[in-house]
């Protein structure tokens, strides 16, 4: 290996939002996430509840216009 070309490589931690806190090595100290494989819902098995009915029914209402247009239009 060749001398001073290197980055230095030290002890940091990872701090996720969740409280997790994660020791490794890495060339950045001090990392902050959002997300982590302890509250990732992949790998927790939860899934969290996104409210996709009201953007669909903002949406029907957005575009009903345009279906009755169609067809009504032929």
């Amino acid at each position: 290996m060749k001398k001073d070309i290197h980055p230095k490589y030290f002890p940091t931690t990872i701090s996720c939002a969740c409280g997790n806190v994660i020791e490794i090595g890495s060339t950045r100290k001090d990392i902050k996430i959002e997300i982590c494989s302890r509250c990732h819902p992949f790998y927790t098995g939860k899934q969290k509840l996104v409210d996709s009915a009201g953007r669909i029914e903002r949406f029907r209402k957005k575009y009903a216009n345009l279906q009755s247009d169609a067809n009504a239009n032929g």
